[in-house]
């Protein structure tokens, strides 16, 4: 007699149970209670459950850290809220301004610190709802990132299914760091030198590598880990960063014990030298420690600057050192243009990477070390990531060695470089130089510009090895060479028109957009909206001058500069009548006249009532602008609780300020 639904079920959930438990105890606790045998005897046996009795799968099924399909693209995730970046500090000194700033800020309380390694891995996000992993992305630009599901269940240490949580979690999102260990690392690049595999230069770089990978069942052959960090949960009457670890670990999730609560910052200091003296010691990179206000109340007074929180700082180790001999000087072009100068090495480990070029910076650095072919130099990793020369052994300095001079002309074109005033770089003039071609598209098809679903790096790269793409305007010509591009090895007549389409579709991005998309140096997101905003067309841009553009708070004279230069190149000035012809939007939209039309408004303090972003909205849609500083230009300043030295500022200036009733008033 055939076994009831209801009877099947329960077995299944009864074997996931197990393994879930069997996962926690393992990839965890490290404290397995069964034989890997037996484990896979039972994973085994739900397989088969599941594969006979298909209306009984689940996405937290322990058989689905590896079942997941290849995707072609990562959708992209909204970060609420979003991850912000850390500042870094590498010194006492730098270390207790911040302990200054923060005391200064909360007036009489006193913060208390929460001190955690920094994991040299890569940071992502999971939701969970009802206790069930839904979703897990990248970082990104911290307000967006991609979707990577599929890759993150594959790691053993996330839960897929949350232990039975202390707190009424509904809806929660937890961020953490994606880790390789050391000889999980080493192991796999072995294997892909024997197999004549490209390896992989650090940890980090493989962790990030593979969670780019579209096949999770390439990806869970990889092995990596994670620690959780970061608790948030709308629902929820949480207080305390450090009580916040301690429910991720009652959550089943993996949270590293190295952690400390500090009363002052000397204690904060200890610590952070005690691991850096250990730090090998660690199965698993580090590179610093992170310093955190425990109290999540004083977070919100002490509130966020630019990218990154007041009340969280990254405390660096001291970088890395070795001495090698500098076998030459080499010239790379950027997207940009900048020539930049690059030492090559008598390759050299150092931090755990064998190091054979360098960064130089620019050629005032060159003059400034007085570094000279031949030179024994001292080589460092900056931030214990990108190497760097950071000084020169004179004594060891062979004879006959003469002072770099920096050549004319590019070194891929052959296109006159020039030098800005007050600039640090070179710069190769001409737009089209092949080395610059690849960045700018790249650049300009980025998630932040023109948002071309699909145009990755491979895909640019393949593209301009055919000369299909000169430049950004060549992508709107595209269609005209379909029947070459569905040829392609990997493409075919379906990938063909998704690129097209999503071409097509980044022709309603906005004028800002457009803008921000065309790579001009120092012209950001931000300057770019502001920009957009101020000349309303690409025309009246164009016929800007250098005292024009200054005139506009925040543009200042080497973002005018560089503005000017870049309209009075023919080239850029031929690709922008391409781009108009092509249908892009070379203009804004009228703003419609509100109540707040032509005032502008800086935010400080922390709002009850709305977040910074919801004021700014409401300012924006009234007609009005904020701005991040304050200047003789801004109107009215409007102070929350705990304001910081921007209300000072303003009555210096004797510029209104207004509270969060009068500002509500004001609008309605």
């Amino acid at each position: 007699m055939p076994e009831a639904p209801q009877t099947i079920a329960k077995r299944i959930e009864k074997l996931r149970a197990e393994l879930h438990e069997h996962d926690y105890r393992y990839y965890v606790l490290a404290e397995p209670t069964i034989p890997d045998e037996e484990y896979d005897a039972l994973m085994r046996q739900l397989q088969e459950l599941e594969k006979l009795h298909p209306e009984f799968k689940s996405p937290d099924s322990p058989t689905m850290r590896v079942g997941g399909q290849p995707t072609k693209e990562f959708p992209t995730v909204t970060h609420t809220p979003p991850m912000l970046s850390l500042a870094n500090s590498y010194s006492e000194v730098e270390i207790r301004d911040f302990d200054r700033r923060v005391r200064s800020l909360l007036g009489k309380d006193v913060p208390i610190y929460v001190t955690e390694l920094k994991f040299d891995g890569v940071a992502i996000a999971l939701r969970y709802q009802n206790g069930i992993f839904v979703r897990g992305a990248t970082r990104g630009d911290g307000t967006r990132g991609d979707d990577i599901t599929g890759n993150l269940k594959t790691i053993r240490s996330l839960p897929l299914r949350l232990r039975t949580p202390p707190l009424d979690l509904r809806g929660i999102e937890v961020r953490g760091e994606v880790f390789m260990f050391k000889k999980d690392f080493a192991a796999m690049n072995t294997q892909r030198a024997a197999a004549g595999e490209k390896t992989f230069i650090n940890p980090r770089n493989a962790t990030a590598g593979t969670l780019k990978l579209q096949d999770p069942g390439e990806v869970a052959g990889r092995k990596m880990h994670l620690y959780a960090y970061f608790l948030y949960a709308e629902e929820a009457n949480l207080d305390s960063h450090w009580d916040n670890l301690q429910v991720l670990a009652s959550l089943g999730f993996p949270v590293n014990e190295q952690r400390r609560r500090c009363s002052s910052i000397d204690e904060v200091i200890a610590f952070w030298k005690r691991w850096e003296a250990r730090r090998e010691t660690l199965p698993y990179d580090i590179d610093g420690i992170v310093v955190k206000v425990d109290s999540l109340r004083h977070q919100r007074i002490l509130g966020t600057i630019a990218k990154s929180p007041r009340w969280a700082i990254a405390f660096k180790f001291a970088a890395r050192k070795a001495e090698t001999t500098l076998k030459g000087i080499a010239l790379q072009v950027g997207r940009t243009g900048a020539v930049t100068p690059v030492a090559e090495l008598e390759p050299v480990f150092v931090g755990g990477t064998t190091v054979s070029r360098a960064t130089l910076h620019n050629v005032d650095y060159i003059r400034q070390l007085d570094l000279r072919v031949g030179d024994t130099v001292v080589v460092e990793k900056g931030g214990d990531v990108i190497p760097k020369v950071s000084a020169v052994v004179r004594e060891k300095r062979p004879r006959g060695t003469s002072q770099f001079t920096m050549p004319t002309s590019c070194p891929v074109c052959a296109s006159r470089i020039y030098r800005g005033e007050d600039e640090a770089n070179y710069y190769c003039e001409n737009s089209e130089c092949p080395a610059q071609v690849r960045g700018r598209i790249e650049h300009f098809a980025h998630r932040g510009a023109m948002d071309i679903e699909g145009l990755g790096e491979a895909v640019v790269e393949q593209l301009v090895g055919l000369e299909l793409l000169r430049n950004c305007a060549d992508l709107f010509t595209l269609h005209k060479h379909r029947e070459t591009l569905a040829r392609l090895d990997r493409w075919g007549i379906k990938s063909t028109q998704n690129l097209l389409d999503a071409i097509e579709k980044s022709k309603k991005q906005p004028f800002h957009r457009v803008l921000f998309a065309l790579g001009i140096r120092h012209v950001g997101e931000g300057a770019a909206r502001i920009l957009a905003d101020h000349f309303s067309s690409i025309d009246k841009l164009r016929l800007a001058s250098k005292e024009d553009l200054q005139s506009i708070n925040t543009i200042g004279p080497t973002i005018a500069a560089s503005i000017v230069h870049f309209f009075a190149d023919r080239h850029n000035r031929e690709i922008l009548k391409r781009l108009q012809r092509a249908g892009l939007i070379l203009e804004a939209p009228r703003k419609p006249r509100g109540s707040l039309t032509g005032k502008s408004f800086v935010l400080t303090g922390t709002l009850a009532h709305y977040t910074r972003e919801e004021g700014k909205r409401m300012i924006e849609e009234r007609g009005g602008s904020v701005a991040s500083s304050v200047s003789r230009n801004i109107h009215f300043v409007v102070v929350g609780e705990a304001p910081g030295s921007k209300l000072d500022k303003a009555k210096k200036l004797g510029i209104p300020t207004i509270s969060e009733d009068e500002f509500l008033a004001m609008i309605t």
